[in-house]
């Protein structure tokens, strides 16, 4: 018995790589142990999907030794669980896994991402997109398009209700930067335990309260996972619940917004507004009219992008290594259940 333990202990594990990784990140990895064997699939991958198909059979074989996959969900290949049938574990480079096949969120496959990285970068891009519309930068950006000069009074956030959908990481730590700026701060938290307080959150609601949470708040903010639950979850019923004078603001995903009653919304000035950094379809399709509204401010989905941010997703992969080895619980498992 201790033989084989021991045999255990010394065999190698082989990762596959399906992002392409700098060399100092790389070797991080393999730092963490011995037992470590490393590929870097990504060129193979990259051929594949050109319609190389001339090394499929070394990239079989690869995948089919792997027992962790590490990289951006949109890099691993069609039909990932069939072609590695020894993996146990995949580490996301990503915080979202809604990308996930429905075969691999079924499978006894566990999954890890890297959600706690993403609470500073997700939260700056929040308050920017809350200061330019309380500020009405669009409005002076116009004016130096048309050489004009208008005064006009700026609004304040201080005193205002910031109403965060979601307090994971990223929710609270939007919460905090909200009360730097002399905010009230509501939330909504998917089963608030009785008793559960936050020292930067006001009025803790349930999901049931959604409409008198919408009806209150100047600036609803998107900061949850996209799940079958929250999918569509803001439609033309939750957007009437605003009042004229809200914003919405979304740093999660499209699809928890219903895009035509949004867009419906803001042209028929329902709303005053909404700050957009993702979209159901991404690239935006030049014909979207989201490019046509005064009133909306976006950008391209990178509420979550920060410099060294490759570094700092190999940190964490590298940590739940380490406790993969020591059979011990992973930082950010994902409740495939749950979905997130």
């Amino acid at each position: 018995m201790k033989i084989r333990q021991e045999k255990m202990t010394q065999e190698k594990i082989r990762i596959a790589l399906t992002t392409p990784v700098e060399e100092a990140n790389l070797q991080r990895i393999r730092d963490v142990s011995k037992r470590l064997e490393v590929d870097q699939l990504s060129p193979l991958i990259l051929a594949e999907r050109k319609g190389d198909l001339s090394r499929k059979a070394e990239l079989d074989g690869l995948f089919g030794e792997a027992e962790v996959v590490y990289g951006w969900i949109h890099h691993f290949p069609k039909n990932l669980l069939s072609r590695a049938p020894r993996l146990k574990w995949i580490q996301t480079m990503s915080a979202g896994v809604d990308r996930l096949p429905e075969e691999i969120m079924k499978s006894r496959v566990r999954v890890a991402n890297a959600s706690g990285l993403h609470g500073t970068p997700m939260s700056e891009v929040v308050l920017q997109m809350m200061l330019m519309f309380a500020k009405d930068a669009p409005a002076c950006f116009r004016m130096k398009e048309k050489k004009e000069w208008k005064r006009y009074t700026p609004a304040l956030l201080k005193g205002q209700i910031a109403g965060i959908l979601g307090l994971g990481a990223v929710g609270k730590e939007i919460a905090r930067l909200c009360r730097s700026f002399g905010m009230k701060i509501w939330g909504i938290h998917r089963s608030p335990k009785e008793g559960a307080t936050n020292p930067d959150v006001d009025r803790l609601f349930s999901r049931e309260e959604l409409p008198q949470f919408l009806a209150g708040v100047d600036f609803a903010v998107i900061a949850m996972p996209l799940t079958r639950e929250t999918k569509g979850m803001i439609g033309e019923k939750e957007l009437k619940y605003m009042k004229p004078t809200a914003f919405l603001i979304n740093v999660a995903r499209g699809a928890i917004v219903n895009e035509a009653e949004l867009i419906r919304a803001l042209e028929e000035k329902r709303i005053a507004g909404a700050g957009l950094d993702v979209f159901v379809d991404e690239p935006l399709p030049p014909e979207s009219r989201f490019y046509d509204l005064p009133n909306v401010i976006f950008s391209p989905h990178i509420s979550g992008e920060m410099p060294a941010y490759e570094l700092r997703a190999t940190e964490v992969f590298c940590e739940n290594l380490r406790k993969y080895l020591k059979g011990e619980p992973f930082l950010h498992e994902v409740d495939k259940e749950r979905g997130y």
